[in-house]
């Protein structure tokens, strides 16, 4: 029997660490959104998507502050999103879309550059920046996820996603049709950038490679992996499909910096071994190593 591990609880004192390091990431990102926003984005009229491109576009039309447009468009998916989403989510949010309406202010006609081509471009990449760090520390600046996620359960025939796209098209054509289409193209090559900016400021620059290997030399190839690349191999058992063969599958994983090195050890060993390889974002916990 294998003891149960103990589940280590944080004290008072690490609680509140962590409360304040997040914090101060919800602070960052949100006036890093509002830079983008006021500096880069609606000097030219190139709108962002969700609610915060509706009150950039209200914003234009009334001559109503954009910060305070984005704060009250947002309270009511706020209300909604207590009982999907959990109250801390709905504190966290309140508080980086309260940072990021009284931020607007700070950058309100401060123009960063007059070109119509780099303002989507770094635009795009400073709003991603901005609003992958509020994401990675469990808030959002924008209501219309929360309000898709609610339409989704509602009206299973369509996902969460679905819901965004078809709510981002309907902004993008209305500015089209208001603006005109030359700036509803920059809104979208802007959003474009701004979504995968994201995606690295969420995942990181250096993914990793999971890394499966079938062979009838496992045992060679896994002591070869753990003495060339100083990592931990395990061990799964299976069986074949067509062979109905009892194997074992290597799994590891390992830099992608290290991989064209892996290839040619396992070829070496063994030249007809099947290789399955993934990128891997993060990874989390103690390796293990031989003593």
């Amino acid at each position: 029997m294998f003891k149960k591990p103990e589940v280590k609880h944080k004290s008072k004192k690490e609680l509140i660490k962590d409360i304040l390091t997040q914090l101060l990431w919800l602070t960052l990102g949100a006036i890093i959104v509002a830079f983008a926003l006021e500096s880069f984005m609606f000097p030219h009229k190139i709108f962002d998507g969700g609610v915060i491109g509706v009150a950039m576009m209200l914003s234009y039309l009334t001559h109503a502050q954009l910060g305070l447009l984005i704060f009250i468009i947002n309270m009511p998916f706020l209300v909604l999103a207590f009982h999907k989403l959990g109250i801390r989510f709905v504190l966290q949010t309140f508080y980086a879309v309260s940072v990021l309406s009284v931020a607007t202010n700070m950058f309100h006609w401060e123009i960063a550059t007059q070109d119509s081509l780099l303002a989507p471009v770094f635009g795009g990449i400073i709003l991603g920046t901005g609003v992958g760090l509020v994401l990675k520390n469990n808030a959002s600046l924008d209501g219309t996820e929360i309000m898709s996620i609610n339409l989704s359960q509602k009206f299973s025939f369509m996902t969460v996603g679905q819901f965004l796209m078809g709510f981002n098209l309907f902004i993008y054509m209305v500015a089209g049709v208001m603006f005109g289409w030359d700036k509803a193209m920059y809104s979208i090559l802007t959003y474009f950038i701004a979504s995968r900016t994201i995606d690295v400021v969420m995942e990181g620059f250096n993914s990793s490679k999971a890394v499966r290997i079938v062979s009838q030399n496992y045992k060679e190839i896994g002591k070869a992996i753990m003495k060339e690349f100083d990592v931990s191999v395990t061990y799964i058992r299976s069986r074949g499909g067509y062979s109905g063969l009892d194997n074992v599958i290597i799994f590891c994983v390992i830099s992608r910096l290290e991989m064209a090195k892996l290839k040619q050890l396992i070829k070496d060993i063994d030249p007809k071994a099947f290789l399955v390889i993934e990128n891997v974002h993060e990874v989390e916990g103690v390796r293990v190593k031989k003593k």
